[in-house]
């Protein structure tokens, strides 16, 4: 087997672990014995055209001829994250005969994730599941904690449910394929977790962005391997998301407007997150946030590359921003940096705070 490094996520409700390294793919039937055991089971891995396209040939190359997984299809994309998708993708499993013994396989990015975690949460009441991310981001954010739904025209994942995998499988291989936007879209959520709670992986993207966007394997599973760790320790101590795990949402609230008001597909996720993070710098700027870390901060951001900003307006995005699932009882819980490394949770920002550091943030005319 690979050489594999062994990451411990503990919650209230669950324990299990992410299995870290490159070219792990094939010993995934090996690890699903390990975990399940020898008594036969069904299993059904939900993933994209292009994923299965690319990665079949290794995925299956563990099982027996006779054992593989079925296979169901969910195409790219989050505008595809919808409920008529899940039921889709439920009917086949009743069709198939699926049964409460039965075992998911999200395969794929943090899309494939949510719908099949998601599926596996309602699905006769409850699925074990398991996820084998295949986007940068996934692997470092949405595949562990236990996030699982999909989204509404009105906004992103107002639908979903908390339900863990058994195991978390990142194999760093498959990483190669991605196009580098999705490199891009990955490291901001990882600059995002240094920067709400460890100074010391925020300074190591700062000091190796190029060595990270050109995938350099060490420095890239050095990021991949903290996230995880920031993400659990988070997760350890605020599973429901009842106070500390909301500073995991830092750049989120813009961030899903933008994704709301371009329908999912004017940005990727962790695209839409660095401009989120941009407006939200300008707001913590406004509160205390010294400016040299403000501005380090932006500069950390625009190293990575943002993409261009669909045409939009300040005053959309902040109406946008009032339908986020964040906001509870009408009051908006907004995620604010009082240095770097160091996150609170506010809920006074106003809706002018927040107008202009959107228009500063993302500069935006008046």
């Amino acid at each position: 087997m690979s050489r594999v490094r062994t990451l411990p996520i503990q919650t209230a409700s669950a324990a299990y672990s992410m299995l870290l390294g490159e070219d792990l793919l094939a010993d995934l039937p090996q690890h699903l014995g390990d975990i399940f055991g020898e008594r036969p089971r069904r299993y059904f891995v939900v993933t994209s055209p292009e994923i299965w396209a690319l990665w079949s040939e290794v995925f299956l190359s563990g099982f027996a001829a006779d054992g593989g997984p079925a296979v169901l299809l969910l195409p790219a994309g989050e505008h595809h994250k919808r409920l008529a998708a899940l039921e889709r993708l439920a009917q086949q499993l009743a069709t198939a005969g699926a049964d409460r013994g039965s075992i998911l396989i999200a395969f794929g990015g943090g899309v494939i994730g949510d719908v099949t975690g998601f599926l596996a949460a309602i699905y006769m009441r409850g699925l074990d599941f398991i996820q084998v991310p295949t986007t940068l981001l996934a692997q470092v954010d949405s595949s562990v904690g236990g996030k699982t739904g999909v989204n509404l025209a009105a906004g992103k994942n107002l639908i979903g449910s908390f339900h863990h995998p058994r195991l978390v499988l990142a194999d760093t291989g498959v990483l190669r394929t991605l196009p580098p936007a999705e490199v891009r879209a990955g490291l901001f959520e990882s600059l995002k977790a240094g920067l709400i709670y460890d100074r010391a992986l925020f300074e190591f993207i700062e000091r190796h962005t190029e060595a990270l966007l050109r995938q350099e394997t060490e420095s890239l599973t050095h990021v991949i391997a903290e996230s995880v760790r920031i993400k659990a320790c988070v997760v350890s101590q605020d599973e429901r998301e009842a106070g500390l795990r909301m500073i995991l949402n830092f750049g989120h609230t813009v961030g899903h407007a933008i994704e709301a008001l371009t329908h999912y597909r004017g940005l990727l996720h962790g695209e839409a997150v660095g401009w989120g993070m941009r407006v939200a710098v300008e707001a913590s700027r406004k509160r205390g946030l010294p400016d040299t870390d403000a501005d380090r901060i932006l500069r950390a951001i625009d190293a990575l590359g943002l993409p261009s900003l669909p045409r939009l307006t300040a005053r959309r995005l902040l109406n946008a921003a009032a339908g986020d699932k964040k906001r509870i009882g009408g009051i908006r819980h907004f995620v604010q940096l009082d240095r770097i490394g160091q996150a609170s949770v506010v809920n006074d920002l106003s809706d002018d705070e927040l107008l202009q550091a959107i228009r500063r943030g993302l500069k935006l005319g008046q």
